[in-house]
């Protein structure tokens, strides 16, 4: 499930893909994701220590994206903020990979299988959803994901 963090997080950066490269301060951005300020500056921190997203400080401040919209996929920034994207650790390909405290046998289980094709559905996706997908199509990015 997507985290609130998240839904903030991708509203912010996808406004920031509408903004071409402006540089955008974080009351602006609160406002246009209708996010809580404190919140979204929280967030944005996280943004740049992950280089989705640059700073600058000052009267003349804000955020700009760190690299250009379409390298940035949903997938990317929802593993920043809510970690992997696979329902069970042991069926995540990345580094939260282990084997579930409930199973005592990998082989054997019996619902591996259906959590795999799940994450891979969802991965499929989400990597080839980008933030210019989002900020060029006119609709609400968290309305196009609820129809996933």
């Amino acid at each position: 499930m997507l985290s609130q963090k998240a839904r903030y997080g991708l509203r912010a950066l996808v406004e920031l893909a509408r903004a071409g490269g402006a540089q955008v301060t974080a009351g602006e951005l609160a406002l246009r994701a209708d996010a809580p300020r404190k919140f979204l500056e929280a967030i944005l921190l996280e943004f740049s220590r992950n280089s989705l997203v640059t700073s600058r400080r000052g009267k003349f401040g804000g955020y700009t994206l760190a690299r250009p919209a379409p390298e940035i996929s949903f997938a990317e920034v929802i593993r920043v903020v809510d970690g992997p994207l696979a329902l069970a650790p042991c069926v995540s390909p990345r580094l939260g990979y282990r084997k579930c405290e409930d199973c005592p046998d990998l082989e054997a289980c019996t619902l591996r299988e259906a959590l795999l094709r799940a994450r891979d559905a969802t991965a499929e996706v989400l990597e080839r959803y980008s933030l210019a997908d989002a900020a060029g199509s006119g609709v609400d990015a968290m309305d196009q994901l609820a129809a996933i």
